[in-house]
């Protein structure tokens, strides 16, 4: 048996590890041998000390770094990279239990960006749902579009182009430049009447030829013109309150009907009724077939009635007057006696200023349009059934007249200073779609549309009258189609060829 040579590492009973000269020789150099096996050890000498770093000097007034003292600044990108990574919330690299509370915390979701532009719309949901669901099934009927429905106006962005130029200028001298009178009418026999002072006359729209009809009283003007239904008569309203009846084909007065207080500032129309505003503020029902012809008086306004229109129906009137007052009053007469009086259905007081311009919906009867004075510029459209405002359009100047259009969705207004303008606005978006500035010198104060529906007629105090082509006319079964500029004579642009005189 072959002893082991002995360690060169004296084993001893003390605390203390001895160590030979070869063992502290080798760990010197960094290998150790053993076996046969060479194995290196980095061994580190000495600890790590910097360099001192040198003190700069500087004066008090430059700041100790250049550094915005708000926005943080970074010494290298890798400090950057490394703060980036720690705000990143990656449930790999974060831990779970801190991201968590950060989730529960927000109320965001983990992967969800924070800064977005715009919120995603809620799901729907067939629960919650269900009801409105049912509710927009039921009211489809209501808005789909029917095969003979007018062209309707909604949304409409792009405006519509319509001559800048009248088509017939009349010359019309004695032209009263009053806001609260009605001087102009068109029948349905497409004739013209209007009031010069104390004179009126008739225009005939289809040969172009002048008429005088009546001569007022000496002493008093013509307040107010009105054609019957069928064209046939005309009612003529005086300053001294009397309303008088004139057949328009004979050119004679039928009667004349007095009564009223103050001026007769508008009339209208519904069958064998002439409806008359006085400046008192009544309104009365005149039957022009019985010799008592006051049938019913209407009390509802504090101010002069300058605004009064019968509904195509006969159901409802509407009036408006110098109180800033808006009436709806039931039209239905019946079997009255003289002294009868009525009040009004509705009553509206939304206007800031003197309503004149009244005008009903020829294709949705329970629509009424009103427009105020200066100080209130304003076009209020109403449900006559519910009593409710639907519709309100601030416009730039004085509203002295409004027409609906019988064959599209629009409705014309006439304005005062300071843009003497006409203006037409899609139905319901109220929407402009056209507007002529300056169309008279003077603010524009009465108007009416043709039996064609195409050509409306605007009267105002520059004692003129232009006829402005305004919609298209709309062809019907069985009768000939209305050539573009025959208004008058068939004269096509006649301000080219000189200014026609009334008188």
């Amino acid at each position: 048996m072959v002893s082991r040579p002995s360690s060169p590492i004296k084993r001893t009973t003390s605390a203390s590890i001895p160590v030979s000269d070869s063992l502290q020789r080798q760990a010197g150099t960094g290998v150790i041998r053993k076996g046969g096996v060479e194995s290196r050890l980095d061994v580190v000498t000495h600890d790590y000390v910097p360099p001192p770093k040198p003190e700069v000097k500087r004066s008090r007034s430059t700041p100790a770094t250049s550094r915005d003292r708000f926005i943080t600044n970074r010494d290298s990108e890798t400090d950057v990279a490394a703060t980036l990574d720690q705000m990143h919330l990656n449930p790999k690299s974060a831990s779970p239990g801190h991201t968590a509370r950060l989730v529960a915390a927000t109320g965001v979701p983990l992967n969800r960006r924070i800064l977005g532009y715009h919120e995603q719309p809620p799901v729907a949901s067939s629960s919650s749902d269900s009801a409105l669901a049912q509710h927009r099934e039921f009211a489809r009927p209501l808005y789909a579009q029917r095969v003979t429905a007018l062209p309707s106006s909604i949304g409409a962005t792009k405006t519509r182009k319509i001559p800048t130029q009248p088509e017939r200028v009349l010359d019309a001298p004695g032209l009263v430049d009053d806001f609260y009178l009605n001087l102009l009418a068109w029948s349905t026999s497409n004739t013209v009447a209007v009031a010069l002072e104390a004179s009126t006359y008739i225009w005939h729209a289809d040969t172009g030829s002048v008429s005088q009809l009546a001569d007022a009283p000496e002493g008093t003007y013509v307040s107010s013109v009105d054609f019957s239904n069928d064209g046939a008569f005309l009612g003529i309203g005086l300053g001294t309150g009397d309303v008088e009846l004139w057949d328009v084909e004979a050119g004679q007065k039928l009667r004349t009907m007095a009564g009223h207080l103050g001026q007769v500032a508008t009339l209208s129309w519904h069958q064998h009724i002439l409806t008359s505003g006085c400046g008192d503020g009544s309104i009365w029902h005149h039957d022009v077939r019985v010799p008592r012809h006051k049938v019913m008086e209407l009390l509802g306004h504090t101010g002069e009635v300058c605004g009064l229109r019968w509904r195509a129906d006969g159901e409802l009137l509407a009036s408006g007057g110098n109180d800033n007052v808006v009436n709806i009053w039931d039209g239905r007469v019946g079997d009255v006696a003289e002294g009868s009086r009525g009040s009004a259905k509705w009553t509206k007081r939304n206007h800031t200023a003197a309503v004149k311009a009244i005008a009903w919906c020829p294709w949705q009867p329970s629509l009424l349009a009103s427009g105020g004075g200066t100080n209130d510029a304003t076009i209020n459209v109403w449900n006559s059934t519910t009593g409710a405002r639907l519709h309100s359009l601030k416009t730039p100047s004085q509203i002295t007249s409004l027409l609906w259009a019988p064959n599209k969705k629009e409705i014309l207004s006439t304005h005062g200073f300071p843009t003497n303008a006409l203006m037409v606005h899609a139905y319901p978006s109220m929407e402009r779609v056209a507007e002529i500035r300056d169309a008279h010198d003077a603010r524009v104060l009465f108007s009416c549309v043709g039996p064609g529906g195409d050509v409306v007629c605007t009267g105002a105090g520059d004692e003129n009258l232009k006829f402005w082509r305004i919609w298209d006319a709309v062809e019907e079964k069985g009768k000939k189609k209305v050539v573009q500029g025959e208004v008058g004579g068939g004269r096509i642009n006649s301000t080219r060829e000189g200014i026609l005189s009334i008188r």
